[in-house]
């Protein structure tokens, strides 16, 4: 029973910070991602926006991950669990959602609200 909470607290958690839902970008990732970029900053101010970028990336990988982890617990008993293909999925999939993502505030598709801008 224990195993299966948990399992739904991770889902839960890990959906929050998942591209999954990508409304929520605004309340989760984008303040994780603006902190780290901040945090960072501090060292090199030019690092600002690519560690953000970064920071953006991990927490979805995050929360891809946390999903997966969930999921196993909840769905499957005590199978052993492949955590290289995992971290592979996980990553692959946010790599390529924050790409598309960059490539959309690039090109302009994706505006970026002012008061995001002006925290550097």
């Amino acid at each position: 029973m224990f195993k299966k909470l948990r399992g739904s607290l991770f889902v839960g958690i890990g959906y929050m910070l998942s591209p999954l839902s990508w409304w929520n970008d605004v309340f989760f990732n984008l303040p994780i991602a603006l902190l780290f970029g901040y945090l960072v900053s501090w060292a090199k101010p030019d690092w600002f926006l690519p560690f953000t970028v970064i920071g953006y990336w991990l927490s979805n990988v995050l929360g891809i991950v946390m999903m997966q982890m969930g999921a196993m617990d909840m769905f499957f008993q005590e199978e052993k669990r492949n955590v290289k293909r995992d971290l592979i999925l996980g990553l692959g999939g946010s790599t390529l959602y924050t790409i598309v993502v960059a490539l959309l505030v690039y090109f302009h598709i994706l505006e970026v609200p002012d008061f995001l801008v002006d925290l550097r």
